[in-house]
This record gives C-alpha cells, structure tokens and sequence, in this order.
C-alpha cells in the first residue's frame, strides 16, 4: 500500500506531537529500524485484521505509536487499499482573502465567457435569417 500523503503527514504530525510531551518516545521515534512506511502498512495490516472499517484517530494514533514503541513487531505484507483521513485544512485570513478573490475573477470569467456564447449565437441566428432573404424585390409565380 502506498499512503496517501496526507494520512502521512497526519500520522507524522501527532508522533512528533507525542515526542515532544514524552521523551521516552521520543526515543522510540528515533530507533534506526522504524519508518513511517512500514508504521502505515502496520497500521493498515492492524486495521484489516480486526475486521472494522473505521476507527477514531486516537485508534489510529495509538497504532502508531505501538509500531514504533515495540522492537519486535511484525509489520505485516503491503495491502492495496484507499484510506480516508478525516481533517480539515485551516486557512490564514490571506489564504481565504486570496480563495474568494480567485473565486471572484472566475465567476467574472465565467460570465463574459457565458455572454460572448450568447452574443455568438445571435449573431449566428441573424446571418442564417439574412441568407434566406434575397436581395431586391421577390417575384412570385403565377404558374405554380
């Protein structure tokens, strides 16, 4: 299995977190035999077997640092899987002024684009009714 960066990032994120209250961890984080690869895969190894489809992150949390704490662990075979990961993104106040400003300029895109479409149209309407009409005066036939 390949983690998705950002279930990665999450699980780094809080074991680093827990190494810096506990520094008996943060010991165990350091061993040379341990990555975050093979604490994934242990993780989604953990999950499968016990057979449950969704666990609260502290589950997941506390997985992790298992993985890492105990010297004998067997990580277990790399599974083909998809994993959700629950989390929101905080933005600064220029990261949400810069959102709706993009958002802004694409809806005016969107629009001008939207007009000229319907511009185009009747202009193409107006060419086709002008073709049909001929030039001068019509004359009709009284033959048939």
């Amino acid at each position: 299995m390949k983690a998705t960066p950002d279930f990665k990032t999450v699980i780094q994120n809080q074991l680093q977190a827990m190494a810096q209250k506990d520094e008996l961890f943060a010991q165990s984080l350091k061993k040379e035999n341990k990555n975050i690869n093979d604490c994934i895969t242990y993780i989604v190894n953990t999950v499968k077997a016990s057979g449950c489809s969704g666990f609260a992150p502290d589950e997941v949390y506390a997985m992790a640092a298992h993985y890492y704490d105990e010297d004998n662990i067997e990580v277990g075979a790399k599974v083909k899987c998809q994993v959700v990961v629950n989390h929101s993104v905080e933005l600064t106040e220029e990261e949400k002024a810069q959102a709706k400003e993009d958002a802004r300029k694409q809806a005016y895109a969107d629009e001008v684009a939207m007009q000229k479409e319907k511009l185009t149209k009747k202009a193409t309407k107006k060419a086709a009714k002008t073709e049909k009409k001929p030039d001068g005066p019509t004359q009709t036939s009284i033959f048939g």
